[in-house]
């Protein structure tokens, strides 16, 4: 079997390597390593392959704390050190901003990080019926598989809630839906965990008792969802606790229904307003766009600081209850927000908007491609831009920089997601 050394890690922390000018992609290999691998996928330019033996180890290798690693594909990156994780991302982010953007900040700005382990205050989690496996499965699916891992505990999840995985297979196995139940979502707020049961035919009067009797047990919320997240409504206890995060820094609480986006890391989370506001540097008297503004994680910590906010967003549903955090905070005043589809954004659409002093785009994956191309001469002065995919980012960066007229000021990554490699990032453009 060929034998290579690991040059760097690309965006799927999958090692790269070379073999007579082909790219060699190598799970679970770090950089600096000499590993040995076995190829499962070949293509003219590029292999897939599986890491078969560490020959010379990185000092970043750690064992993996948790047993299922491997199996599971909620995890890619246990087997680094989290100091490590984080300066890995911190390099894809530049390397996807100069490979495909061919742009640089001018500054780095240090990485945002928090706990490694308990962080994850929003899973969505596969069940399944297996006979052969015990009963029933709850967890992430398998690496590159339909299949649900079989796990008992879960690391990233915060451990009341790992605490809940086998009760939880015990109470969906004695359910009549034991079949028809595939998928339970988990959101954690301040005061109250949520657990949404996706139901596929509805439940009998047993198992409204047990979902009761479960809840006073184990002192959850739960929810039931027969269609599309829009369907999802409070069963058990009705009246209790809101579901809501808080961002105390700005006196904030926000209420969000358990199906709504939100940050999965509300310890992130809060470092990433307070870096986003404070690059933004919102004042009284300017007016600011918040595009892509969710239910207002960013939009009511601007109008916090006496800014005049416009928040847009594609979701109706969103939007609402954007409005109504914007009332129970008692900012109303200061805030608008607005549906529209962003990813139709023209320069008419956006110049019917208003002027703006300056902007805070958070887009998802797919970018803000035709925000920044409907950018005109008296465009924002300053716009700070919140990614969860470095490629969008260096493409829209380059569009900004080269032919919108802003300077790239700064970027750096956030570790959202400890122990997967995903990136999120922060970067900041000025005119």
């Amino acid at each position: 079997m060929p034998i290579g050394l690991i040059e760097s890690v690309d965006h799927e922390a999958r090692g790269i390597t070379r073999l007579d000018g082909k790219t060699i992609f190598v799970e679970g290999a770090l950089p600096g390593e000499v590993v040995e691998y076995a190829s499962y996928r070949k293509k003219p330019n590029y292999e897939m392959a599986h890491l078969v033996r560490v020959v010379t180890a990185s000092p970043a290798r750690v064992q993996p704390r948790c047993p299922h690693f491997g199996i599971c594909g909620g995890c890619a990156m246990q087997h680094v050190d989290p100091a490590a994780q984080v300066a890995i991302k911190q390099r894809v982010l530049e390397d996807s901003l100069w490979h495909i953007g061919r742009v640089r900040p001018e500054h780095l700005l240090p990485p945002i990080q928090g706990a490694p382990w308990g962080y994850r205050h929003r899973a969505r989690l596969g069940v399944r019926k297996v006979p052969t496996k015990g009963g029933m499965l709850i967890g992430f699916h398998e690496k590159k598989s339909s299949y649900i891992a079989d796990i008992r505990s879960c690391l990233v999840l915060p451990p009341h809630v790992s605490d809940l995985l086998v009760p939880l297979r015990e109470l969906f196995s004695a359910l009549s839906i034991a079949d028809r139940l595939p998928q339970v979502e988990v959101a954690v707020g301040e005061d109250c965990t949520a657990l949404v049961l996706r139901i596929l035919q509805p439940l009998n009067d047993k198992d409204e008792q047990l979902l009761r009797a479960f809840a006073d047990r184990h002192g959850v919320v739960f929810y039931l969802q027969p269609k599309g997240p829009d369907t999802a409504y409070r069963f058990y206890p009705t009246p209790g606790p809101r579901l809501s995060y808080a961002l105390p820094e700005f006196g904030l609480e926000m209420d969000f229904r358990p199906t709504d986006f939100t940050q999965v890391n509300h310890a992130v989370n809060r470092m990433l307003v307070r870096r986003a506001i404070r690059l933004l540097d919102p004042r009284p008297g300017e007016r600011i766009a918040d595009m892509f503004c969710g239910l207002g994680n960013f939009t009511l910590p601007i109008a916090r600081r006496g800014a005049t906010v416009v928040g847009i967003e594609g979701s109706e549903a969103l939007v609402e209850r954007g409005r109504q955090g914007a009332a129970a905070n008692g900012l109303a005043e200061r805030m608008e927000f607005g549906v529209a589809n962003l990813f139709d954004c023209t320069p008419e659409s956006l110049a019917a908007l208003g002027p703006f002093d300056k902007m805070l785009i958070d887009p998802p994956r797919e970018g803000a491609i035709e925000v920044v191309k409907a950018l005109g001469e008296n465009g924002p002065r300053r716009i700070v831009y919140v990614s969860c995919n470095p490629a969008t980012l260096a493409r829209d960066a380059a569009v900004l920089t080269t032919v919108k007229g802003y300077r790239f000021v700064a970027a750096g990554a956030v570790n959202m997601f400890p122990q997967t490699a995903h990136v999120e990032s922060i970067a900041v453009f000025e005119k």
